[in-house]
Parts: structure tokens; C-alpha cells; sequence
């Protein structure tokens, strides 16, 4: 996550400190020493003075700032783009800690989806191609900043299967802040041991190896990732680790995993270093789910006991959103030294072993401290995020504005519906309405922080407009089955819940996706009639809303213009069902 927090990561620098202050517990997995204790509260310190009370954190892109070229060749499907279909990616790298330096290879297997010679690879300085394979022909290219024109030799027709192999090198942006700024994190456990991890979300996986690097395009057949590390290191990547090669001469080792489902490129990663592996089976909707925990030594006993959560999230979110996407690649947890990332079949985890998020809560109302917040969140992420997959950076409020809601759909799977309202309304706090969700298309810019707690709260509140339970479960499920591995619009998210729901929900996403402003109900009441409209609205707003009048609930559907509802009995109590996300006021109409 290149430009905004993780749902309210504290925004600590990483590189090369204590495990403590970087997301994970030392040797027993719970004792602290004072010295780390100390600079955990000055790390929770410095950020509350930043952003005293909110959970949600983000580093914004100026309003007036122009789009420059290299955010439209990163962010847009350039005719380089378009002509090719992406089919699978065989990534081959070694990691060298000595020198900080990557090098290896890319295989992209393709298929043309019109005729084409111009074909457009990411890779960001300083890392640099050296070489492009097509067949028995090497390729020219050249390159403009992030990426690189490659020329075959002649056009290829539509409809061929096509591939090239890309070799590169170089030493790489390293991150100074995982997981907000990508890059490697060339890192040391608190054991003095080596840990390197790989991070980019919103800076795009082209921060450490070629490809193409657009969301609108998955590899259909998955992918290889083969990492090759010094001979005492263990290298974890997504999917399936599939066999370990060894070479003995050169005191290093090549760890083959292999992704078996279309994957986005934010969601693959490395992790290296002293590894074990915990192993544990779920019976859920897709059979029986491999799960892998991939821990420090010391983090074994801390881990049984808090990974326990896992079993817990598979079976609500099955019963929410419906099986898991990738029995086929199975579930991991992979210990790292930041708080956490959705990486697809490779969750990464930071939260030291504790409920709540880096011991806090979001909702500041308690229910928070009942799960673990980054196995829930992160993993919710499987079924938004990485099932369904936006195409647009611009529309990334699909993973994490669904992400942000089934935190809540968690607490009431759990723990009951009262808990979960309170969560989802307790996060409204972090709100600030600062720009729309919905970011700038065509330009790899994404919109609000906001897309979390908003986003989480608009979806609350669309389940309340519904007012149907069932329904709206129905939706759930159905979004991950009918979008299964695909990438989206928010126009194909809102199209398809509108038409399962039997509402024109169109307006509803316009103000609460598109604007800065919540909807505030004004209202009079005047004996036994009460009078009320919406301002700060978009023209046509009229979402139906639940108030209670005199202990008793009815439903009215309010719109611009002011209108009377008559009661039976003189009008002592008028309240709005706090479930809807809008402000009241009562004001002389």
C-alpha cells in the first residue's frame, strides 16, 4: 500500500529494527523487553499526535497535482496493453542480502487478442532489463522511466499463444515503510537472522520484477515463482511449495511455488528467512483446505495459540461469501515485520499475536479486542481482493471497502448482531470526508482513505435499505460466485447489487461513492405530524430510512423536498435507526 494505511497501521518505519517495533514478538512470542516496550509507546505516541482518535491513516495525493505520463502509462490499458492476454507468468529470482541485489527472470506466456508489435513491460528503476528473449530471437526495447517498449520482430496475428522471457537485475527500491511504501525490506529477525520481505500495493509489483503491470489483467493460468536464497534461508511464496532445489556448490537453495488461480500482481510476494512450517486441514465448502503457518521458531508457541483465529474466519466468510477462492492453492499465514497484507494464498501477519489491531480497537467500542484484526481483514481480502479484483486503481474501494464490512459480518457471525453494529458505526469515527472514494481513472491514483470505514459503512447501510436478511446474504454469496476470479468495475458491483436487491440503488452509491458529503435528514416535529427532507445530497437521492416514533418503528423515504407524515398520537420521540449512515438535525422547516 503505496499511498494510504492498512485500515489504521500505525506508520512506524521497519527496516532493520526489533521485531517488536516492527510487528512481531520476540523469542517467547509475549515477553517484551522495557527498552521495546518504550519504543512501541513512542511509536503509538507520535502517531496519536498525528491523527489523535482516527483508525485510518493516509498519505494524500495533492487535488491540484496534474497527471503526469508515467501515471497514465502505469495506470491505464495503453494500446501496448491491449493487443496481448496475459496467461501466465513463470517468475525466476534470486535474492542476494550481501549486495542487496535481485536478478533473474520473467517468462510471460501470452495470447493476442488483435494483431501486434509494440509491447509495453514494467519495471521500475533501479532495477533494469538486460535482456528479452522471443523464441530464438532476442528483442529490442527501450525504455521511458518505469517501462519499456519491447519490438518484436514482426506483427504477431490475433489468436496466438505466444511467449518471451524478460532477464533482469539491479539493486531495488528498498521500502522504509512496509507495507504504505513497496519495495524490499531487507530486514533481521530478532535473532540477528535475515528477513526479507517484498511489498507493493499501489506502487505495483513492477517494483521488483517485470511485468504487466495493470489490474485489468490476471495471468489465467497462474503463475511459477521460483526464489532462489543463500543455502540457510527459507523463501515463502504463493500457493503451492511444489519441490526445494539444492545447490550445494553455490551454498543456496531454490524454492518452487506454484499459483494455480489467476492471481493480481499486488498480491505476490516473497518472504525469506528462518521459516518453520505449522500445518493444520479445514473441512469447509470446497473440501478439505490445506492450511500452512509459516513462523519463526520462536513464534511457535504464540502462533498455536493465535492462529486459532483461522478456522474461525474460514467459517464465517464461507458462510457470508461462500467457499474459499483457492482450495486449489490452499491458505497460508507467513510471518512478517509489518502489520499485514492480503497477498493471495499467502497472507502476511504482524499483529503480535493479540486481538484487536497493534492492541487497538478500531471501533473504540471493545468489540474490536474479541478477534484478531488482521487475519480477519486480511483474509477477507481472498474474496475481495483477490476473487474479485478491480480493474482500476480507482476503484480499490471494492477490496477494502468490502474488507472493512465483513470485519463486522465476522462480529455478528460470532458474536451476535448487537456487537456487530457497534463495530461497523464505531468505525465511523475514522471518517473524514476529506475526497470522494472513487479515484481518478486511467492514472493509478486511488480516492479516499475513506474507502475503508465509509465504504464499510455505505454497505451496512444499502443491507439496511434492503431490509431483507436473506436477500441480502444472497448478494454476498452471489457476487463471489458470478464474479468468480474476474476483474471488475464499481459499475458491474453496483449494476449487480441494485438488480439482486430489486432497488435502484444508483444514487445511494453516487453520494456515498462520489461525494464528500453525508446525507443530513432535517426534521420538525409538530404535535402529531412530522416534517422532513434530505440536504447535502445528490439530485434524486430518496433512500429509505427506518425512525422510530414514540417506541414505535416505520419506515419513510425521505427526498429534497419536504414532506408530512401524520402519526396517530401526539409525537413525543423521533429517532433515526443508527444503522443508516446520515446525520439529523431538527430544525424549523
Amino acid at each position: 500500500m503505496l499511498v494510504h494505511s492498512r485500515s489504521g497501521h500505525f506508520m512506524i518505519n521497519h527496516t532493520d529494527t526489533p521485531l517488536l517495533t516492527r510487528g512481531l514478538l520476540p523469542r517467547s512470542g509475549v515477553l517484551m523487553t522495557m527498552r521495546k516496550c518504550k519504543l512501541a509507546i513512542l511509536a503509538i505516541a507520535v502517531l496519536l499526535q498525528v491523527h489523535t482518535g482516527a483508525g485510518y491513516l493516509f498519505a494524500q495525493v495533492p487535488k491540484a497535482e496534474a497527471i503526469t505520463r508515467q501515471e497514465t502509462l502505469r495506470g491505464s490499458v495503453t494500446p501496448e496493453r491491449k493487443w496481448w492476454d496475459v496467461l501466465h507468468y513463470h517468475l525466476q529470482v534470486e535474492f542476494l542480502p550481501e549486495t542487496r541485489r535481485l536478478r533473474g527472470s520473467n517468462t510471460i506466456t501470452f495470447k493476442t487478442q488483435k494483431p501486434g508489435k509494440k509491447m509495453q513491460i514494467d519495471l521500475q528503476p533501479p532495477l533494469a532489463i538486460t535482456k528479452i528473449t522471443h523464441g530464438d530471437s532476442q528483442l529490442k526495447f527501450e525504455r521511458e522511466g518505469n517501462v519499456y517498449w519491447v519490438m518484436f520482430e514482426k506483427e504477431i496475428p490475433k489468436g496466438v499463444e505466444d511467449k518471451i522471457e524478460i532477464f533482469y537485475e539491479g539493486v531495488p527500491v528498498v521500502s522504509r515503510n512496509p507495507p504504505w511504501v513497496g519495495g524490499i525490506t531487507w530486514g533481521r529477525d530478532d535473532l540477528g537472522e535475515p528477513l526479507i520481505v517484498t511489498t507493493c500495493e499501489g506502487i505495483g509489483a513492477s517494483i521488483w520484477w517485470p511485468n504487466k503491470d495493470h489490474g485489468a489483467d490476471e495471468p489465467d493460468r497462474g503463475m511459477q515463482i521460483s526464489v532462489t536464497v543463500p543455502e540457510n534461508l527459507v523463501a515463502v511464496s504463493n500457493g503451492r511449495l511444489r519441490k526445494t532445489d539444492h545447490d550445494d556448490g553455490g551454498k543456496k537453495k531454490t524454492f518452487h511455488w506454484e499459483v494455480l488461480n489467476p492471481i493480481n500482481n499486488y498480491g505476490v510476494n516473497v518472504n525469506i528467512g528462518n521459516y518453520v512450517k505449522l500445518t493444520e486441514k479445514y473441512k469447509g465448502k470446497g473440501g478439505t483446505l490445506d492450511i500452512e503457518y509459516w513462523v519463526l521458531p520462536h513464534q511457535k508457541e504464540a502462533a498455536l495459540r493465535q492462529f486459532k483465529e483461522v478456522p474461525r474466519m474460514l467459517e464465517a466468510f464461507e458462510h457470508w461469501f461462500g467457499k474459499y477462492p483457492f482450495y486449489e492453492d490452499g491458505y497460508k499465514l507467513v510471518t512478517v515485520q509489518y502489520p499485514g497484507m492480503e497477498h493471495q494464498s499467502s497472507v502476511t501477519y504482524g499483529n503480535w499475536f493479540r486481538n484487536g489491531y497493534l492492541q487497538r480497537d478500531p471501533c473504540a467500542c471493545g468489540v474490536g479486542f474479541k478477534f484478531d484484526f488482521i487475519i480477519v481483514h486480511e483474509s477477507a481480502h481472498e474474496w475481495f481482493g483477490n476473487n474479485i479484483s478491480m480493474k482500476d486503481a480507482a476503484d480499490m474501494w471494492i477490496h477494502e471497502g468490502f474488507a472493512n464490512y465483513a470485519e463486522n459480518l465476522f462480529v455478528e457471525y460470532h458474536f451476535g448482531k448487537k456487537d456487530a453494529e457497534d463495530y461497523v458505526i464505531g468505525t465511523r469515527r475514522s471518517i473524514r470526508n476529506d475526497r470522494p472514494i472513487i479515484g481518478v481513472y486511467g492514472s493509478n491514483r486511488q480516492g479516499s482513505g475513506d474507502m475503508y470505514p465509509k465504504g464499510g459503512n455505505m454497505l451496512h447501510t444499502i443491507r439496511h435499505v434492503i431490509n431483507d436478511d436473506a436477500k441480502w446474504l444472497f448478494i454476498l454469496r452471489g457476487l463471489n460466485a458470478d464474479f468468480w476470479h474476474q476483474t471488475v468495475t464499481t459499475e458491474q458491483i453496483e449494476s449487480y447489487i441494485s438488480n439482486k436487491a430489486g432497488i435502484d440503488l444508483s444514487k445511494v452509491f453516487d453520494q456515498y461513492l462520489r461525494t464528500t458529503k453525508i446525507p443530513l435528514l432535517k426534521y420538525n416535529v409538530n404535535g402529531k405530524s412530522v416534517s422532513f427532507y434530505y440536504e447535502r445530497v445528490v439530485k434524486g437521492f430518496a433512500m429509505p430510512i427506518r425512525v422510530t416514533i414514540n417506541g414505535k418503528e416505520i419506515q419513510i423515504t425521505p427526498n429534497e423536498v419536504k414532506q408530512t407524515f401524520e402519526f396517530s398520537e401526539e409525537i413525543k420521540t423521533f429517532e433515526v435507526n443508527r444503522n443508516f449512515y446520515i446525520e439529523a438535525a431538527k430544525s424549523d422547516l
